[in-house]
């Protein structure tokens, strides 16, 4: 019986898709439904959050930019690392398109640095 390679794959997003929504599932089930006024509001280390979204006003978009650049480095590690295990049985071709992978992975880093994002008041 030959079995396609990719039916271990679905197999397991299956699995993980069931995981997920029994998880889900069972905390909508067994939860307790109890709310006051202290969950509903936002939690900052017992501050005052600062600025006030609800109010109208604007989210300064350094959070956003701090947090995407997390994800930019997070994801140019996990391609750096199979890179860095295997650099001794890789060709100049993939030499030359992990310099260009991580150039364009700079000029996101380069463009926050550049607006002051990395600059807290």
């Amino acid at each position: 019986m030959d079995i396609h390679p990719y039916v271990p794959l679905l197999f397991f997003f299956a699995l993980g898709l069931l995981f997920a929504g029994g998880s889900m599932g069972a905390g909508a089930v067994v939860g307790q439904k109890t709310y006051n006024r202290a969950k509903a509001d936002a939690y900052e280390c017992g501050i005052m959050p600062t600025p006030h979204a609800r109010d109208g006003e604007r989210v300064p978009i350094k959070f956003y930019l701090t947090a995407m650049l997390f994800i930019i480095f997070d994801v140019e590690v996990l391609f750096l690392y199979p890179f860095a295990v295997a650099f001794d049985q890789v060709g100049l071709f993939s030499l030359l398109a992990m310099l260009l992978f991580l150039v364009v992975v700079s000029v996101p880093f380069v463009y926050e640095w550049s607006r002051g994002g990395l600059e807290w008041d």
